[in-house]
């Protein structure tokens, strides 16, 4: 373990926010990169603990942090992608964390999420999926239709892995939800209660 090393992992860490998600391939749109990707990933996960009543909400945060940080030196695969290559994660993340304070249990987190035998990282599973449901609808309320046609695939083949039941209400209520209702409903909006509101 060494300083030099813990510094060295935080500008790697830094680094994660220029990584594309490589199915901007496809959708060719101003899709979430893998550290924006990671954050909400860790906000659905704690909402999905919060249903549940159930997991470790420190447990959760890491492992939502770095579910995909082997990405950083492996790269990101999407279906078409992944039928051709061969990554390894978990020496990658070995190699990313290896003599830093974080070592271990970074290392832990990161086979217990791949084991997905835990509540924590069935609920941190549901949330990677779950995010996938929001970025295709946001991108559909852009008009780009691909997000359609792989939310009808993706209800048929990820919608029954889900672990959780509040991950299956979230889902079918993402679908359900358009992407700009938080602020256009908003009671606190100019329009309802601002200069514009009908007095």
């Amino acid at each position: 373990m060494s300083i030099k090393r813990d510094v060295e992992f935080l500008y790697e860490i830094s680094a994660f926010r220029h990584l594309d998600r490589i199915w901007k391939q496809f959708l060719n749109a101003d899709v979430a990169n893998n550290a924006e990707h990671s954050f909400r990933v860790a906000w659905i996960a704690l909402t999905i603990s919060k249903y549940e009543n159930k997991g470790n909400h420190e447990k959760i945060l890491k492992m939502a942090m770095l579910h995909d940080l082997p990405e950083s030196r492996c790269g990101d695969v999407h279906y078409l992608s992944r039928q051709y290559v061969l990554r390894k994660e978990v020496e990658a993340m070995t190699h990313m964390c290896a003599s830093t304070v974080h070592e271990k249990e970074l290392n832990d987190l990161m086979k217990e999420y791949e084991d997905r035998k835990s509540i924590e990282s069935r609920i941190v599973k549901d949330a990677d999926n779950l995010d996938v449901e929001l970025d295709l609808n946001e991108q559909a309320a852009k008009g780009h239709s691909l997000g359609k046609i792989w939310t009808k695939d993706r209800k048929k083949q990820v919608y029954p892995k889900l672990f959780t039941k509040s991950g299956k209400k979230l889902w079918d209520e993402i679908a359900k939800t358009n992407p700009h209702d938080w602020h256009l409903n908003s009671p606190h909006n100019r329009f309802r209660m601002g200069d514009w509101s009908k007095k």
